[in-house]
């Protein structure tokens, strides 16, 4: 069959593809002139959209005054498409009361308790104009997921072709199985993986590529409510514990056996002999050898960099590698974590927020796996000492090309400056956003991306994706006992844009781990890789957008699937959505 005929047959029945392998219609094409111009005539980076559209959502910490520890940990937040209709939808994860006793910060009073789903009803009118609107369908769609959330990963497991949940909670976690009717069933207990210890980060990969989606599951403390132990800080006022306070607990690593349960493989893969208090967790093919790999970020202990060995196990060569410590060969506190190729070398480079004082880390990757901690040559470290950082990713905000970073801080310890009963929670933050420049360092450009990041807030869980769909990436941001925030971008689109759904025909998935390399037409490539993990407790859009900046066009699409086989395209078109989908390319 010719190839253009398969590619139209392969659209036709893929239930999880876009509106068309075609794509969304394209946007309207990106203004002449320079971004520094448009900058300087007032244009807002981000502007927060999150009351306008429907997310009322607010978080409830249920915090009594004992100062338990989970209270402060989340929340995360999820971006995924779950009615396979072209755009994100968004999960946000909730609260309760923690103990016994009144909460000092109530709970919502027009809002249900546990978490919520809210469909994204995006409208694209053929001017190109977009009507963002999201509504709750939390009570239809069947969740009714209660207790004290942390965390949200998205993938399919069971290759339907729907999109499904994992919750890790304070708690027993949860995994919900999309029904591809606009419900979720709860499938926890015949799934196997109802792991009870305090779970936050989570990643769906496909380590043993076997084309089905496997589990890793980050724990925290082992840390009971009944154990709580109180702190107090220097002046000997009462406040939240560090987390040498209680022993990590060993993570978890579950192999799907492709009947809808999976098995506990921690032990036999490797995983069960190293551990730290896991706050988040990040997959890439590091070294280049075409195995997806697993870097964990731990609190205040070292990280564990897991190298996929090909055989079903893993070796953790953090210490080796270079990214276990910081700069100082001190273990750091680790929150939140992205991988990405900032420096457009081709391969998965590093980024993790960390504790005030401490300063965010940047580790450099040499192509081999091997890591350089380079945060404070780069300018990451000094302007980061003062925040601690939770979630984060590497993302183009201005689609020139070269991935910017953005930091979602919160303290952790309270400030008594501000602390009083007016302000129990006295743990705000401005979040940050450091502009790439050009591979050679970064520049702190916070005070330019808009209103939005003059809010002083405690920010935890950040999920990344193109929200409304106009070719550039917009930010969930998830504050414990506050608002979430929806920050759209506003001049990420006003530059050209490539934008990919990678999907296999036969797992009718995502193929998450894929990486695309796109070659624009002066030659110079950038690489990009399709993931849904990251940052902090938070799951992403799983396309691929690859900002262009000037090129118009691109000359070559190459893609190398999870299996390691390549295929390349030549006739991808620019400023719109494409699904390329798996044997339909050029081998």
């Amino acid at each position: 069959m010719h190839p253009t005929v398969l590619r139209s047959a392969i659209c036709a029945v893929l239930a999880a593809c876009l509106t068309s392998c075609d794509g969304d219609p394209a946007s309207p094409p990106p203004p002449d002139g320079d971004l520094a111009d448009r900058e300087a005539h007032g244009v807002e980076w981000f502007v927060d959209r999150a009351a306008d559209s429907g997310l009322d959502f607010v978080h409830f910490n249920g915090m009594t005054g004992r100062f338990y520890q989970p209270e402060m940990a989340g929340p995360g937040a999820g971006l995924f498409d779950y009615d396979n209709d072209g755009d994100l939808d968004v999960y946000l994860v909730q609260g309760e009361l923690l103990g016994e006793g009144e909460a000092l910060l109530p709970p919502p009073a027009d809002q249900p308790p546990g978490d919520r789903l809210y469909r994204n009803d995006l409208e694209i009118a053929g001017s190109g104009e977009r009507r963002l609107r999201f509504t709750d369908v939390t009570a239809e769609s069947g969740i009714g997921v209660r207790g004290y959330g942390m965390g949200v990963a998205a993938g399919d497991y069971d290759n339907d072709g729907w999109i499904d949940l994992y919750l890790t909670r304070f708690g027993p976690n949860r995994l919900l199985r999309n029904q591809g009717d606009g419900t979720f069933a709860d499938v926890t207990d015949r799934s196997g993986t109802g792991d009870p210890a305090w779970g936050v980060p989570a990643s769906f990969v496909d380590y043993d590529r076997d084309g089905r989606l496997d589990l890793f599951v980050g724990n925290y403390l082992s840390y009971t409510l009944a154990g709580h132990t109180q702190c107090y800080d220097r002046a000997g006022a009462p406040d939240y514990c560090a987390p040498e306070t209680s022993r990590p607990h060993p993570d978890v690593l579950y192999r799907n056996r492709g009947d809808g349960t999976f098995e506990d493989v921690t032990a036999t893969a490797g995983l069960g002999r190293e551990f730290g208090p896991a706050l988040g967790s990040a997959t890439a093919d590091f070294d280049g050898d075409g195995w997806i790999d697993l870097f964990v970020a731990n609190d205040q202990r070292e990280n564990q960099l897991w190298m996929n060995q090909g055989d079903g196990t893993f070796a953790n060569r953090a210490l080796a590698a270079g990214a276990a410590l910081g700069a100082g060969g001190n273990a750091k506190a680790d929150m939140g974590v992205d991988a990405g190729d900032f420096d457009n070398d081709g391969d998965e480079d590093l980024f993790i927020t960390e504790l005030s004082g401490q300063g965010s880390t940047l580790y450099v990757n040499d192509g081999a796996g091997l890591f350089r901690e380079r945060s404070a040559r780069l300018g990451i470290r000094a302007p980061s000492l003062p925040y601690t950082g939770f979630g984060t990713a590497w993302v183009d905000i201005d689609n020139d090309g070269w991935l910017d970073i953005v930091a979602a801080n919160g303290a952790v310890v309270l400030n008594f400056e501000t602390f009083g009963p007016d302000n129990p929670f006295a743990l705000d933050q401005r979040n940050q956003v450091f502009r790439n420049l050009g591979g050679a360092g970064f520049e702190v450009a916070t005070d330019r991306a808009g209103a939005v990041f003059e809010l002083s807030e405690v920010s935890r869980g950040a999920a990344f994706g193109d929200v409304d769909n106009d070719g550039d990436t917009d930010i969930l941001m998830a504050n414990a006992a506050g608002p979430v925030r929806l920050l759209l971008n506003q001049v990420g689109h006003r530059r050209h844009w490539l934008g990919l759904r990678l999907v296999d025909p036969e797992t009718r998935r995502d193929a998450v781990g894929a990486r695309v390399a796109v070659v624009r037409p002066d030659g110079t490539t950038l690489w990009r890789r399709a993931r849904a993990d990251g940052s902090f407790a938070s799951a992403n859009d799983p396309r691929v957008l690859v900002g262009l900046g000037d090129s118009a066009n691109v000359s070559l699409v190459r893609v190398l699937w999870p299996d390691g086989e390549v295929e390349t395209w030549t006739d991808v078109r620019t400023n719109r959505y494409t699904t390329l989908a798996r044997g339909t390319g050029t081998p």
